[in-house]
């Protein structure tokens, strides 16, 4: 048998194989990668998808093994703290990009998301800004590759650091740029980090709101509609669902579970997305600006948790 023939039934198998209780998130997202980059993904567009909205899905599943008031609380912590790394994120990411001549919506982009949520802010303001498809390609790949290495990273350095769970579950959610990374390292640090990580990174998501009014009038388009992730206001509803309904725990716990097997076969999903094209795609200015402003909120986040927590 070609190996052509014989891509699909590996892409099927290894995505069982992630539902294993032996993969990790993270060796999911390996897997994906290691197959991408050495056989390659037979149904790109199908993975697209996929990975999309088994994430969307996913992450509303957590919210039934969420507490309403619990995840409030952690949401308002930092607040100021949200709105100061948000704003100097986008005014860094714009000054730089210039300096660096990378264009100014491909530099508005990675600001956003870097600042934000990831692909999801991009996806959002991409429209807004009348981004060109390789601009939002660039600007997606910047992002893509250095959520794939932080989903490895973070979790390690939370170790080296003696970070507890909620130090590390927000570090995760305020320095790590897609929901799907945030809440692969969140799972892999605890239970603990994975509930504040999800919940603060989800929280800081709702950002896309004004920072989609503010895009319209930067790149002056204020007849564009704004976009705002749908699966947020679910994810609030299924913890409205656990705190005030008597769900049986046993209903809660298995919905917790599906999610997160759904949760592994993303993040494989995810890694099967990456080719040599889209890294070749990225270059290697987009990927200085995308590093920069990746340490910049890491290491300042880093230190408020260190002295506020």
């Amino acid at each position: 048998m070609t190996l052509y023939k014989l891509k699909p039934i590996l892409y099927i198998l290894l995505s069982l194989v992630c539902l294993l209780s032996i993969i990790s998130p993270p060796v999911a997202l390996l897997l994906g990668l290691i197959y991408a980059l050495t056989i390659g993904n037979p149904f790109p567009n199908f993975n697209k998808k996929v990975s999309k909205y088994l994430l969307q899905f996913s992450v509303v599943g957590l919210g039934f093994g969420m507490n309403l008031l619990d995840s409030v609380k952690s949401g308002s912590d930092g607040m100021l703290f949200t709105l100061f790394s948000v704003v100097s994120v986008m005014f860094l990411g714009i000054m730089i990009g210039k300096w660096f001549k990378v264009s100014q919506i491909s530099s508005y982009l990675i600001a956003s998301g870097t600042a934000i949520c990831g692909g999801s802010a991009i996806a959002a303001v991409s429209p807004i800004a009348k981004a060109t498809d390789s601009e939002m390609s660039i600007s997606l790949a910047t992002i893509f590759i250095l959520n794939a290495l932080a989903l490895f990273l973070f979790p390690v350095l939370g170790h080296w650091l003696d970070m507890t769970q909620q130090q590390f579950g927000l570090w995760a959610a305020i320095a790590i740029h897609d929901t799907s990374s945030v809440v692969g390292a969140g799972a892999v640090y605890g239970e603990e980090a994975l509930k504040i990580a999800t919940t603060v990174k989800l929280t800081r998501a709702l950002w896309i709101i004004p920072l989609s009014i503010f895009t319209s009038f930067y790149f002056k388009s204020k007849s564009d509609k704004v976009f705002i992730p749908w699966f947020i206001l679910f994810f609030i509803i299924a913890m409205v669902l656990n705190t005030y309904l008597s769900i049986p725990e046993i209903v809660t716990q298995n919905i917790v579970s599906l999610a997160k097997q759904g949760l592994k076969l993303t993040l494989f999903f995810i890694g099967a997305g990456l080719s040599r094209h889209v890294i070749k795609s990225v270059g290697v200015k987009p990927m200085i600006l995308g590093v920069l402003l990746w340490f910049f909120i890491a290491i300042i986040s880093l230190i408020f948790i260190f002295i506020f927590y």
